[in-house]
């Protein structure tokens, strides 16, 4: 049985962490891989525009296998200068698989994202959440602090103050709170859930699949770049996606008052 169940319509993919006896943690090298692996291949698709994200069961990600903590396996054995490369070999592969993914990145949150789960869900573009989603950065209930770079998505999300009021008091908080901070863009019907997530989906993927990814790569430059570094390469990308066939398709189709075909080119 794979860890991760992945599935495409048109240029939506759909990847269902499926581990769900477990909650899904991520922690698991299968669940590492599967998911690195994934990104690789969607950026190299250019057919794929957008990448849906949920798990399996009751639980969006319950983050870390806490069995696997107790008992010193897995990626949590050894002596602190083994741990610490267990790390960066490990769970750190996710984040930077993920924030180098070219497509926008939907997390269908589907019930509790916790720790590593919830810094999971952090890491997409946009969040939807069922009602009976919960979200919390629980690490140091545990005694630890978010290895997989939490301390870095989280409070991109929802602002210095309110990442340190979860990250260091490690409460749990609702869909609902999560949608009055901007942790989420929607709160919708559990039953509802993939159908809000799928129709947002192909919103995006309708668009040219070349300004989408090159949408996504300058707003992810634009995390650590100045505004003269940003504009630089928004004239250079610019500069290419006026040639393509695709933006003379979308501006005939805006004059002529008729839907556009797009074919990625």
């Amino acid at each position: 049985m794979s860890c991760l169940l992945i599935s495409q319509d048109g240029g939506v993919v759909t990847a269902r962490l499926n581990l769900p006896e477990l909650r899904n943690p991520i922690s698991e090298p299968e669940m590492i891989e599967a998911i690195e692996s994934l990104c690789e291949s969607i950026n190299q698709d250019p057919t794929v525009s957008v990448l849906i994200l949920t798990g399996e069961g009751k639980g969006f990600s319950s983050g870390g296998n806490v069995q696997h903590m107790k008992e010193k396996s897995g990626m949590f054995a050894g002596d602190p200068n083994e741990l610490a490369e267990n790390y960066r070999q490990g769970i750190q592969r996710i984040p930077k698989a993920i924030f180098a993914l070219d497509v926008p990145v939907i997390a269908a949150v589907n019930g509790a994202a916790v720790g590593a789960g919830c810094d999971l869900a952090m890491m997409a573009d946009i969040r939807i959440a069922s009602a009976r989603a919960c979200f919390a950065e629980s690490f140091v209930k545990l005694g630890i602090i978010p290895g997989d770079g939490g301390a870095w998505f989280l409070p991109k999300v929802v602002g210095y103050a309110r990442a340190a009021e979860m990250a260091f008091t490690g409460d749990m908080i609702s869909a609902e709170q999560a949608l009055a901070w901007g942790m989420v863009s929607k709160v919708v019907e559990h039953d509802d859930l993939m159908d809000e997530a799928l129709v947002l989906a192909k919103r995006i993927a309708s668009n040219p699949p070349q300004a989408v990814r090159e949408t996504k790569k300058l707003m992810r430059l634009a995390r650590a770049a100045s505004l003269d570094e940003l504009l630089d390469e928004s004239a250079r990308v610019q500069s290419h996606l006026h040639q393509t066939e695709d933006h003379i398709e979308a501006v005939n189709a805006f004059l002529e008052k008729r839907l556009p075909v797009f074919k990625g080119k």
